[in-house]
């Protein structure tokens, strides 16, 4: 059996050559406001021992720790991320690693319904691109933005592991199946009223996305999380 041979196929740059630098990656941050009033804080702690009680590990209890101040401004603030993190014995990048991982936490001041499209492949083909556009264009505002009155949130979604019942809009994560632009438009004209929306499974009308954050953290919703974030 002969050697094996190795050649190195790599070259040095000509000379001359521009050396190109990738642009810098901006920084991750959070908004809003950099600390609780002691009357939030408190409550808020009250909240945060009783889910941490259920651990037998305090670091556990992250992810319904950043449901729970996510609920309190309707999206995740550096108060929500010190809060956490003082709470827990972690980080401030600890706990921001996890807040940015999840697509459910949100850095930006977020509506009182997310209302999310998909538009992978099934959904695209039984007709999602053109309820995004529909709706899009029925609301003023692009996937990400939030409508002037703070009631809707636009996302655009890759999919929603509910294929069998294409196309599907979420509202705060509840499913509505078999849509068409026009039952969409219907849906968020509901949601713009302040009507309540039953989805195609669950036990009842959806909440607002703020007591769908409490809901997530295993506390009681109480009646402060019926607003938008701001």
């Amino acid at each position: 059996m002969s050697e094996p041979v190795f050649v190195d196929v790599s070259a040095p740059p000509r000379e001359g050559t521009p050396v190109v630098i990738p642009p810098a990656v901006p920084a991750i941050t959070f908004g809003g406001r950099d600390a609780y009033p002691d009357d939030v804080a408190g409550r808020l702690r009250t909240d945060a021992d009783a889910i941490v009680a259920r651990y037998p590990q305090a670091r556990s209890a992250l992810l319904p720790l950043l449901h729970l101040v996510q609920s309190e401004d309707g999206f995740i603030t550096r108060a929500g991320i010190e809060f956490c993190a003082a709470r827990l014995g972690l980080t401030a990048a600890e706990t921001a690693a996890v807040a940015t991982f999840y697509s459910m936490f949100r850095r930006t001041p977020t509506g009182q319904y997310v209302v999310g499209v998909c538009t992978n492949t099934l959904c695209a083909v039984m007709g999602g691109d053109e309820i995004l556009a529909t709706v899009r264009e029925h609301l003023d505002i692009e996937p990400g933005e939030t409508t002037a009155d703070g009631r809707i949130t636009l996302e655009h979604l890759e999919c929603n592991a509910a294929c069998d019942f294409a196309p599907v809009v979420m509202v705060n994560w509840e499913f509505f199946d078999n849509q068409t632009p026009d039952s969409t438009v219907d849906l968020v004209e509901d949601l713009q009223a302040g009507v309540e929306v039953t989805p195609a499974r669950g036990t009842g009308p959806v909440p607002t996305f703020r007591q769908t954050s409490r809901i997530l953290a295993g506390v009681p919703v109480s009646d402060h999380d019926d607003g938008a974030g701001s």
